[in-house]
């Protein structure tokens, strides 16, 4: 890999190209993970879904959601056969998964914010870096990515005179939905296959028809335009597995009964489908803060809380998360599993939680080891490591940040 001072010149020169407008004939293209198995998905603009072959036979993609005035592009969608060897859309070919990942990349939280008062320098490839995180990424060639929510940020206008982000679209369109994430993911797009959360930007009042169009991995309805909740499903390999649940709208600050009794019926119906060590992708994270106030931890979710503490399967290894934008460890006492936090990868970051969290009690629950590495954007890897996984912290240019080890439901890091 190119050392980070490299990457860093070669990005900031680039910056004219990223902050481009979109050319003709653009075409973004992936694999990812839905409910009954993979699917090839690409976004084009022009008037049909383009040619696909699968071992070498021409396959037909099919129109997921067709043209109109907010998304002038057309998705489309190929269901992939397990026994597939080879897939292309136009003669360039997708990457398949394999049957046990050794390389996982985790990414949360990546859009530019612009919501009100909050509003990031989108223009500014140092103040809103996930162009490069993903290009840096794309280069370490994982074999699968885990996205834990939240592409969506550009939500209001860019204020007048406010050269930051200055000539920004917002809205649900798919002129926001490219700017923040299609254009500079578009090369890890193409590295690996995907495994999508819906975080609660992607809810249907915020980005949530950008999300039903092209991400959701249940199928679209044209007439809705914006797809509710929906429900877990698992991605399977040989030896594990990652479930998948939408909490993006899981109510953070009280006991919502309906969601609680939802939850609690979804977090058992995971352990129904399969007895191997399994992970949960979950944007919102469970028992996590995003900041201190009077004392106290503030972010934890009330009504997931409430339906997973009894309900989390024993086999359940580790919960993934993003929603706190920075990376967090959370080990607990008792059999909850340990807590990943990666939502570090664009958006504004916190900086309010102290770095070892050991002792907090977050509603309910003690943290007995841990840590929050706040101020640096990044990703993180999950490596295969024997019967073990190594979790590394990266920074935007690929520096490690931090080390660890996931063994037993127990996460235990080096000093770094």
């Amino acid at each position: 890999m190119k050392s980070a001072t490299n990457l860093q010149s070669a990005f900031f020169l680039g910056l004219a190209v990223a902050i481009a407008p979109a050319a003709s004939a653009e075409t973004y293209q992936w694999v990812q993970y839905a409910p009954k198995g993979i699917e090839a998905r690409v976004i084009t603009d022009r008037s049909s879904c383009p040619i696909a072959t699968i071992d070498g036979q021409e396959a037909s993609m099919t129109p997921r959601a067709n043209p109109n005035e907010q998304y002038p592009v057309l998705v489309c969608a190929l269901p992939i056969p397990k026994t597939a060897k080879s897939v292309a859309i136009e003669n360039v070919p997708l990457k398949l998964p394999v049957a046990e990942p050794k390389k996982i990349l985790l990414i949360g939280d990546t859009g530019c914010r612009m919501k009100g008062k909050k509003v990031q320098a989108c223009n500014d490839p140092t103040k809103w870096p996930f162009r490069l995180v993903a290009e840096v990424a794309a280069q370490m060639k994982p074999d699968l990515v885990l996205h834990v929510g939240d592409y969506h940020y550009r939500e209001t206008a860019c204020p007048e005179g406010n050269t930051g982000c200055a000539g920004s679209p917002y809205g649900d369109n798919w002129a926001v939905w490219r700017a923040d994430f299609f254009a500079p993911a578009d090369n890890l797009l193409r590295v690996a296959p995907w495994v999508f959360t819906r975080g609660n930007h992607e809810e249907c009042k915020r980005g949530g028809k950008g999300w039903s169009r092209a991400l959701d991995p249940y199928a679209f309805d044209e007439e809705k335009g914006c797809v509710g909740m929906g429900e877990p499903f698992m991605a399977t390999f040989n030896t594990f597995n990652i479930a998948v649940m939408d909490v993006s709208t899981a109510d953070e600050e009280k006991a919502n009964e309906s969601e609680v009794k939802k939850f609690s019926e979804q977090f058992r119906a995971i352990g129904k489908m399969s007895s191997r060590p399994t992970w949960i992708t979950l944007h919102r994270p469970i028992w996590s803060a995003e900041e201190i106030k009077d004392g106290k931890p503030i972010g934890f979710n009330v009504t997931l809380a409430e339906a997973a503490k009894t309900n989390i399967p024993s086999n359940v290894v580790a919960l993934l998360s993003g929603h706190h934008h920075s990376f967090q460890l959370f080990n607990y006492e008792g059999s909850i599993p340990p807590q990943i936090v990666a939502g570090h990868g664009g958006d504004y970051l916190d900086s309010g939680v102290p770095l070892n969290p050991a002792g907090m009690v977050i509603n309910g629950v003690t943290v007995k080891s841990g840590f929050n590495q706040p101020n640096e954007f990044g990703f993180a890897m999950m490596e295969k490591d024997g019967n073990n996984w190594k979790l590394t912290n990266y920074d935007r240019f690929g520096k490690v940040l931090k080390s660890c080890i996931l063994k037993d439901k127990q996460v235990s890091c080096s000093a770094n």
